[in-house]
């Protein structure tokens, strides 16, 4: 999978969760493959400073953008249209992953995970569905999911619920949209080296003491090849189901994990 192999010129991509470390490199291969990009996230600066570097005649920023809010959705979309138009790939992106064991995981957290990993994915498909139906067959729904959607851990019961959802998800709405031409797939990245994984480390660091570079090994671990995943990979895989050779892939769970899990 390359960049340089999937040509999205005249397609309307929109991300949410856009300034995170993976939405920002998903951004990036869009842009790069020809697409126009609606960018959105709930913090408007921070949209903004990550991703200045992208030509302004390709990206269209909606910030505000509370993925689990529904009224907020719908405003959303209305912004996003306002840019470029009707979407025809949409990548759910938003979400994010607190760490808790299960004794401590407070039903406000659990309900804000859920909220923002996977009911913001029912969310923000639903607004824009009408768009990709209304385009025909090429239409793409992209949900970032991750491994743990895939098999367990430690430590983030809610968001490792969460993204088991978005798989079912993913699969079911694959399913009633065959005929249509529009695919609906997942991306499962493993530990990813981003922001967020930096959150994590020092998470691990305050609570056992061990330093930042044994808390990443930790994590490298779990990846046979002993390394974490470059948003660059999640975004080269994301690329790949936006473009015209995957039409025949739908339904999928892929895991970007250097084989941590072999079956999806």
């Amino acid at each position: 999978m390359s960049i340089g192999i999937t040509n999205l010129e005249g397609r309307h991509a929109l991300v949410t969760g856009a300034s995170g470390g993976i939405g920002v490199a998903i951004a990036e291969a869009l842009v790069h493959a020809g697409a126009k990009v609606t960018l959105t996230g709930r913090d408007s600066d921070r949209l903004g400073q990550r991703t200045r570097h992208l030509p302004a005649d390709s990206v269209w920023l909606v910030g505000d953008f509370d993925v689990t809010d529904p009224e907020g959705v719908i405003r959303g979309a209305e912004a996003a249209h306002a840019g470029f138009g009707p979407i025809d790939i949409l990548v759910n992106n938003a979400g994010e992953a607190p760490s808790a064991s299960f004794e401590k995981t407070s039903a406000a957290m659990w309900n804000k995970v859920i909220a923002t990993d996977l009911t913001s994915v029912f969310l923000v498909t639903q607004a824009f569905l009408p768009d990709l139906k209304a385009g025909g067959a090429g239409g793409r729904i992209i949900n970032i999911a991750s491994t743990a959607g895939l098999t367990g851990y430690r430590y983030v019961s809610a968001y490792a619920a969460a993204k088991h959802g978005v798989v079912g998800l993913t699969r079911s709405l694959a399913l009633e949209l065959a005929r249509s031409g529009i695919t609906v797939n997942a991306v499962c990245p493993g530990f990813t080296d981003t922001p967020l994984i930096g959150r994590a480390v020092a998470e691990i660091v305050n609570k056992t003491g061990r330093s930042a570079d044994e808390a990443r090994a930790d994590l490298a671990r779990a990846n046979p090849q002993g390394r974490l995943v470059d948003p660059k990979e999640v975004a080269d895989a994301v690329l790949w189901l936006a473009g015209p050779g995957a039409s025949a892939i739908t339904g999928q769970a892929i895991a970007v994990a250097g084989g941590e899990v072999l079956a999806g």
